[in-house]
This record gives C-alpha cells, sequence and structure tokens, in this order.
C-alpha cells in the first residue's frame, strides 16, 4: 500500500470546501424532511397528494443529476457547484415562501428547484471527491457522505427543536437558506477550477480548453473520457454501462440508495401516521436515523479495510433490511423507533462504496465517468423512487408500503460480490486504515 502524499494547504482548503459544503447541503435536506409533517398539515394534503408535492424534489433532482455530468466536462466541476448552490438556496427560500402562504405549488415549485441544486452539486461533488482521493492517497469519499450525513444530524436537531416551540416553517427554512449561502460561497472560492473537465481535440491535436482547465483534467479527467482518449458526450455515458460488473454496482446502489431516500421522505410521517406518534417524536426518530447513518460513515474505514467492500455491503444490507422489517412489522412504536438505528447503520456505507468501487482500476478518465454513471444511478434512487411510495401507500398503507425497500434490500446483499476488488487493482484504490478526516 502506497503510503499517504503530504497534503498541502490549496489541497487541504479544497477538501475541507468539499466537506463544509456537504454539510451544509445535509443540514438543508434534514430541515425540509424533519418539518414535513408540519408542511403537510398546513397544506391540508392527503398522504398521496403530498407524494405529488414531493415530485417536485425528484424532479428537479433528476433534471439537475442528469445535467451535471456533461457540465463538469464542459466547464469543470466549480461552475456546476457554483450553479447548484445559487438553485439550492432559491429553492429553499421558495419553500419557505410556499409553507408560510399554504401553497402547494409554491413548495412543489421550491422543491423542483432544491432538488436541481442538489442534483447538479452532488454529482460534481463525488467526481471532486473522487480526485480528491486520487490526490492525497487516502479515502475520502466517505467522510465526505458522512458529513452529509452529519448535517442531517444537525439539520434533524436543529428541526425537532423548533417543532417543539412551534416556531414557523418559513422562516425556519429561510434561515437555512441564508446559512447554506454562506458555506457555499466560500466553498466555491476555495475549489479549484477545471477538475473533471474534458480536454478539447482541436484539429489532429490534443489540447485543452484552457492552461486552468488541463490542470484539473490532469487529476480528475473528464466525466465521459476514457483512459484511451476517446471523448465523451452522451455516448460515452452510456458506454460504460456495457461492463456486467458496473451494472451490478449500480444496481446495488440502486437498492441502498433507494433505502436511504424512503428513509429520508417519509420517516417522520411513518412514526406519524404508522405508529400513532407526535410531530415531535417523528423528528426524534429521523434523528437517530440520521446519527446511525453518520456513526457508519465515519466508522467504517476499517471494516472496509479488513473484510473488504463486498462483505461490509452485504451485512449491511441484511443489517439496513432487519431495521426496516422491524418499523414495518412491529406494533410497538418504541422498538420501531428502535430500529431505525438499524435501518440507518446499514445503509450508511451502500452509497460511498459502491461509488468508490466503481471507479476501481480504471485510468483517471474512465473513473470519472463510471463515478458519475454510478453517481447518476444512485441519486435517481435516492430521489426518484421514495415519492412513489406515497401512492402506493394510499392502497396500502405507509408501513406496508415499506416492504417494498425490504425486497430491494434483499437483492442487493444477493448481488454485492460484483464489489469485490479486481485482482489487478492498483494499490492506490486499496483504501488506507483510516478515512482522512484533515
Amino acid at each position: 500500500m502506497k503510503n499517504p502524499q503530504v497534503v498541502d494547504a490549496a489541497t487541504r482548503r479544497w477538501r475541507a470546501a468539499l466537506f463544509l459544503f456537504m454539510l451544509a447541503t445535509g443540514v438543508s435536506m434534514a430541515s425540509w424532511v424533519a418539518r414535513t409533517p408540519a408542511v403537510r398539515d398546513a397544506l391540508e394534503v392527503s398522504t398521496g397528494a403530498m407524494g405529488l408535492v414531493l415530485f417536485g424534489l425528484s424532479i428537479g433532482s433528476m433534471a439537475g443529476v442528469l445535467a451535471s455530468g456533461g457540465l463538469v466536462r464542459r466547464h469543470g466541476g466549480r461552475l456546476v457547484i457554483t450553479v447548484g448552490a445559487v438553485l439550492l438556496v432559491a429553492g429553499l427560500l421558495v419553500i419557505a415562501g410556499g409553507a408560510a402562504l399554504e401553497v402547494s405549488g409554491g413548495v412543489f415549485g421550491g422543491l423542483a428547484l432544491f432538488g436541481a441544486g442538489m442534483g447538479l452539486a452532488e454529482v460534481a461533488f463525488n467526481i471532486e471527491g473522487a480526485a480528491v482521493e486520487r490526490t492525497v492517497g487516502r479515502p475520502v469519499l466517505p467522510v465526505l457522505h458522512g458529513c452529509f450525513s452529519l448535517g442531517t444530524v444537525v439539520g434533524a436537531l436543529l428541526g425537532m427543536g423548533l417543532t417543539a416551540v412551534r416556531f414557523p416553517v418559513g422562516w425556519h427554512l429561510a434561515a437555512v437558506a441564508l446559512a447554506v449561502a454562506a458555506a457555499g460561497v466560500w466553498t466555491v472560492r476555495a475549489v479549484p477550477a477545471g477538475t473533471g473537465r474534458e480536454p478539447v481535440v482541436i484539429g489532429d491535436a490534443a489540447g485543452t480548453e484552457s492552461a486552468e482547465g488541463a490542470a484539473g483534467t490532469a487529476d480528475a479527467a473528464g466525466s465521459g473520457a476514457g483512459g484511451d482518449g476517446r471523448t465523451g458526450g452522451v455516448r460515452g455515458q452510456l458506454a460504460v454501462w456495457r461492463d456486467r460488473r458496473l451494472v451490478l454496482i449500480g444496481l446495488i446502489v440502486l437498492a441502498m440508495a433507494f433505502a436511504e431516500g424512503s428513509a429520508n421522505d417519509w420517516l417522520p410521517l411513518l412514526m406519524v401516521d404508522g405508529h400513532g406518534t407526535g410531530a415531535t417524536a417523528g423528528s426524534l426518530t429521523f434523528m437517530l436515523f440520521a446519527v446511525a447513518m453518520t456513526t457508519g460513515r465515519f466508522t467504517g474505514g476499517p471494516l472496509l479495510v479488513r473484510y473488504g467492500p463486498a462483505a461490509v455491503v452485504r451485512a449491511s444490507a441484511v443489517v439496513a433490511a432487519v431495521g426496516v422489517a422491524l418499523v414495518v412489522f412491529s406494533d410497538s412504536a418504541l422498538l420501531a423507533g428502535a430500529a431505525v438505528v438499524l435501518w440507518g447503520l446499514g445503509a450508511s456505507l451502500g452509497f460511498p462504496v459502491t461509488v468508490s468501487a466503481a471507479g476501481e482500476g480504471a485510468g483517471p478518465g474512465d473513473a470519472s465517468a463510471r463515478v458519475a454513471a454510478v453517481s447518476t444511478a444512485g441519486y435517481a434512487a435516492f430521489l426518484v423512487g421514495p415519492p412513489s411510495l406515497g401512492f402506493l401507500a394510499d392502497h396500502v398503507g405507509l408501513r406496508n408500503a415499506m416492504v417494498v425497500v425490504l425486497v430491494l434490500l434483499g437483492g442487493a446483499a444477493l448481488i454485492a460480490g460484483a464489489l469485490r476488488r479486481r485482482p489487478g487493482a492498483p494499490v492506490s484504490d486499496v483504501p488506507a486504515s483510516q478515512p482522512d478526516l484533515v
């Protein structure tokens, strides 16, 4: 295993900026989730109608996710993160206004803007994080996603406290928007330009759009460029899926991200409507889930080193399935609330481990393309799949609708062997004994 490189000040700022904005994104997401019961009551809509409102987040998120890879290849990660941050803040402000005025269409539109910003930024963040990993020689992605989870803990605590004192949802989300804006300004200034930007071929010679772009592509390469110098585009994005192993990894991330997204979208309402708890208890349950997610992501590094990603993800899927089963089938609200800890621990490592495995053993260009592809699949499941449970819940109840999550987790456990490291993988693809925190 190669020794970690000495990290210069610019790279430390780059890494810290990624951590900070992922933390802010987690705070904003959890702030919305924790207040969903209050928003639903203010809008006076059914669970199925709330699912329609949540589709605003899904539509915006998928638009952002699908556009992000191409925009990063064309303009680099920093510009994409900038646009994403602006949309995310604008979305929070629109949601705040819609909730305050009790307008469902306003909340839907705000969620669409919020989702578009998150989709644009987070795919770019995975590409940036993979580039930082290659630069510092230590795992970064698990901690990066751990910062998102830590943000959800902070946001859930904040939401729980403000729910308990009946603080207006609109003012709450507006304050979060201002905090995210401040974090976004510092982040954009610290992230280097050009990461993920593709070289432009002029005539018969391969050049770059600028010297700045060349600096970024030297480390992270274009999202769709191959290691053999292929150009990207939609065809390049689709070509990576010819790899059967990558298809299986994509299916695993679909299941694990769906399990995480289902909790983010529905857990407070699941406890309120399915187990008869109060709104504050529903927010507390989501906070427990977020704490479990954070714990799993910050402490999972040694398990990955000792047992490997395949065994860890298989065990994680089983643990998450046990937690979901207890939430669905137990009639005890107390037991169901405790079981979300298993749900969160089991779901915690699925996304970052599969994203890291996607880029394993490939050249820088191919690695970025594969990371972007798997990230897109994961975010699609995380953001688009769970709202559809609302329609199913109108017919069978929200608790029974969660059986879908159980089935997907079982499938992920069965195919987790696809995450075994390739025999010829470079040593730099094997994580160090501890994740990179500083």
